[in-house]
């Protein structure tokens, strides 16, 4: 029996229980054991460490259905548990530098290809009042789809199968709106249908183009925070430096669980 050691953390938050949970193997893993282990622990993304070094570490993301090349509170919540310092995180879409203390990790994140988009079904599909613009943003080889509105978020009736033909017709992982609060302050909310996930709590990876798509057209402040969360119960702070040369994403990070799979009828033994 292969007995594979996990640890969940919460990121993006300062408690347990909140955040977006994330679940770390750390232990060596079969690679054709790492889908059904994702889906098994039905979060957002599951990551396995492939290989460490001095101060850098190899690793692969998956959703309950998908591989992702990168994503982001995947990166903070697995640096985080490499220890503090900085780290060179490489996946299959990017290759990251990471700065992790006691209580939070923060990330550079490769600068973000966009194209503005033209779709109605954008504010059909999201059930939004009024959709301002609409971008897809590609990083790291993870699309988004980021719509920027003039309408309050907290009480989003989204029909899920036009999301998903939003994703389909325009190749992206999320779907996301973004409404702007204050000079410093975005409210997100992020779809992930695409990947198992009805919403997702808080988006890494969306954030840094969010963030520098909603300053341009806002006029906000360098430093953003962004709300995330709160109506699926799991609020989620993200912290986005919008510097389009020197974008970076963080937030807290908190240990929540750890435990073993137990792999029967493996030939792999995991110490």
């Amino acid at each position: 029996m292969a007995v594979v050691r996990y640890r969940i953390v919460d990121v993006f938050t300062d408690r347990p229980l909140a955040g977006n949970a994330l679940c770390v193997v750390l232990d060596p893993c079969p690679g054709d054991l790492m889908q059904p282990i994702a889906r098994e622990m039905n979060l957002s993304e599951t990551t396995f460490i492939t290989s460490r070094g001095e101060r850098a570490y190899s690793m692969r993301i998956f959703t309950p259905r998908v591989e992702l090349p990168f994503a982001g509170h995947p990166t903070l919540g697995s640096a985080w548990l490499m220890g503090s310092g900085e780290w060179m995180q490489t996946t299959s879409g990017a290759a990251v530098a990471v700065r992790v203390d006691a209580d939070s990790a923060e990330m550079t994140q490769p600068a973000p290809s966009v194209v503005q988009v033209d779709d109605d079904g954008v504010q059909e599909a999201s059930g939004v009042d009024r959709v301002l613009q609409v971008w897809r943003a590609q990083a790291g080889g993870t699309a988004h789809l980021v719509a920027a509105v003039d309408s309050p978020l907290e009480g989003l009736r989204p029909r899920s199968n036009l999301v998903e033909e939003l994703l389909d017709r325009h190749d992206t992982t999320t779907f996301g709106l973004v409404e702007r609060i204050d000079d410093r302050t975005l409210h997100v909310r992020v779809l992930f249908l695409g990947a198992g996930i009805a919403e997702d709590p808080g988006t890494g990876s969306f954030a840094g183009p969010a963030g520098l798509l909603a300053r341009n057209m806002w006029d906000l402040e360098t430093d953003i925070l962004i709300r995330q969360g709160d109506e699926i119960g799991r609020p989620c702070r993200i912290r986005v430096h919008a510097d389009p040369d020197d974008l970076r994403v963080g937030g807290g990070v908190v240990l929540a669980a750890e435990g073993e799979f137990a792999i029967p009828g493996s030939g792999h033994i995991v110490a």
